[in-house]
């Protein structure tokens, strides 16, 4: 691993010093490209206009149609936490600013797969809707949207996923990474899309004189669900998402959320006093996700849309239980596909440029986790494979794919489907993960078409694992209150919490649970402790380190911890 400390520009540093912003904090918000206190205004009034999201003014004007007469209104939602969170905003939204009749229908993961598909297009129109809305998803979807418009429902698609070369026939698109878009963040999740669709929908009804600036309804109350979707989707937080999730949390902070947020963190063991980005990405979003995975996303999507503290509390329970199953299956799974993707090199050779691993006893809702696990241990694009088990459907195998930085998956794919048509029956995604089915005699064609595309894209320099950090810490700033000013910033997907790195003295180590290494370190000169949970492997005396910090509690006393993230060794 090579660790390489960030460029930090000197005049930026001085500029948001100036400015008022603590040292320390200038110095790790310059190193993410912020050049000015304008980029740290998280004030709502900062966020980028709605004018600028192509389809707004008219899927404003569709909805505010479809209320008017008293239409009804259906949501297709996605099975992970970007889509129940947008599938719950879009519902609360949506009544909130007058419309009577409006539900959702969540595809099951192993049943319809991805996306509105014809069968649930007819799904929504049996239900008696007149209107199909997607949320983080539709964009894909020819054939779904092709058949809702011919049972004569309207559509209107919101996502964010990079469309193909052509696009539905909806009667309405809304999603930034459309040509013709000048929205200026590409990065927005679907929860974001729908909630900039309601922003719309709001001023379109003040203009038609349904509400005024006095009596429109509230719609910040929607934003930790914004902000959940948004970081457990882990999609880049550019300047815009950083002052939704940051509004976002001010609200949780000050405990003014859905009940099933706040139920969410006593399940998880969390304190909502002093949520996190952390809490969002590791804690609820996966509890989320989980129900997508193994069981139902109904389920995850009604805990986030109750007002009953009660219903909460139990639906929390049961997702609770659905995550820790399925870290029981992950577990299985990655020491298996891990065995399997080691025995593709041998024992000191450098792994192939990308990674493919399949076995029959595979579950599909869980390939996505075990990939990043593989992609995280090898450093390369990294597919599982499971064999669905979707009825009539059990010669095809679904993939899912996380990615390094240099490779964007999404295209790699397109690439494959180009060189071997047939290959691909579907796919979608994003640059660093992404999704596809294919038939089970296509693997290995699959497996060579990626490598080959890996070996062309991919440099040595690439797949060389290599660390960024924010260089050495002063000593001065190893304190447990500036430990909890960092945890209350937002940090996240391109704009990664900080990490320091520098030589340390190992005093001493030992095994802690069998698989986490605990230190003894001595940071210049002064000795503190340090934890780095998943590494056996002991440290020489001398070691570079990249470190995040910590505080943990020991008789009442709260002490600065490293939590290790990597080691740079001697040469």
């Amino acid at each position: 691993m090579n660790i390489v400390p960030r460029d930090i520009p000197p005049r930026s540093v001085w500029v948001l010093e100036q400015a008022g912003v603590h040292p320390l904090l200038a110095r790790l918000y310059a190193a993410r490209g912020v050049t000015g206190m304008e980029e740290l205004d998280d004030a709502l009034a900062k966020l980028l206009p709605p004018s600028t999201m192509l389809g707004l003014p008219a899927a404003a004007r569709l909805l505010a149609d479809a209320i008017a007469q008293n239409k009804v209104l259906s949501v297709v939602a996605d099975y992970d936490c970007d889509g129940a969170t947008a599938c719950a905003v879009a519902l609360r939204g949506l009544k909130l600013l007058g419309a009577q009749h409006v539900d959702y229908i969540v595809p099951d993961r192993i049943v319809d797969g991805y996306g509105l598909t014809a069968p649930i297009a007819q799904r929504v129109k049996d239900s008696g809707a007149d209107v199909l809305i997607t949320v983080d998803n539709g964009i894909a979807s020819m054939d779904g949207v092709a058949h809702a418009r011919a049972l004569g429902l309207q559509v209107l698609v919101t996502d964010h996923h990079l469309p193909a070369s052509e696009l539905p026939a909806a009667d309405v698109i809304v999603n930034p990474n459309q040509p013709g878009c000048s929205f200026a963040s590409k990065s927005i999740a679907g929860v974001g899309v729908m909630f900039y669709v309601l922003l719309a929908l709001r001023s379109e009804l003040r203009a038609r004189g349904v509400f005024d600036a006095t009596t429109q309804p509230k719609l910040d109350t929607l934003l930790p669900l914004v902000a959940l979707g948004t970081v457990a989707d882990v999609v880049r937080l550019d300047a815009n998402n950083r002052r939704l999730v940051a509004q976002g949390l001010k609200r949780v902070r000050s405990l003014a959320m859905p009940c099933g947020i706040a139920s969410l963190f006593v399940a998880s063991g969390r304190s909502a006093l002093v949520a996190t980005t952390f809490d969002f990405g590791f804690a609820l979003g996966p509890r989320v996700n989980a129900a997508g995975r193994l069981s139902d996303m109904t389920l995850g999507i009604e805990c986030l849309l109750t007002d009953d503290p009660a219903r909460a509390d139990e639906l929390a329970k049961m997702l609770d239980g659905i995550n820790r199953d399925r870290r029981v299956i992950e577990g299985d799974m990655r020491e298996q596909a891990m065995q399997i993707a080691e025995s593709l090199f041998d024992e000191g050779d450098e792994p192939p440029p990308a990674i493919c691993v399949f076995d029959p006893d595979f579950h599909e809702g869980v390939v996505g986790i075990v990939a990043s696990r593989i992609k995280d241990k090898l450093h390369r694009p990294s597919f599982v494979f499971a064999a669905s088990a979707a009825p009539g459907k059990q010669h095809e195998l679904k993939g899912s794919g996380r990615s390094i930085p240099g490779f964007h998956l999404r295209d790699a794919l397109d690439l494959v489907a180009k060189r071997h048509p047939g290959v691909l029956l579907r796919f979608g995604g994003h640059a660093m993960a992404a999704g596809c089915t294919i038939h089970e005699d296509g693997l290995d064609t699959f497996e060579q078409g990626l490598i080959q595309v890996a070996q062309e894209w991919l440099d040595a320099a690439t797949l060389t694992r290599r660390m960024e950090t924010d260089g050495p810490l002063a000593p001065e700033y190893r304190r447990v209150d500036l430990v909890d000013t960092l945890h209350k910033e937002v940090w996240g997907q391109g704009f990664a919490a900080p990490t320091f790195s520098e030589e340390v003295e190992v005093l001493s180590q030992r095994l802690v649970g069998e698989k986490h290494l605990a230190l003894k370190l001595k940071h210049q000169g002064q000795p503190v402790d340090g934890i780095w949970f998943g590494h056996t492997e002991p440290l020489p005396a001398k070691v570079t380190l990249a470190f995040r910090l910590d505080a943990d509690e020991w008789n009442g006393v709260r002490r600065v911890r490293f939590l290790v993230e990597g080691a740079q060794l001697p040469a």
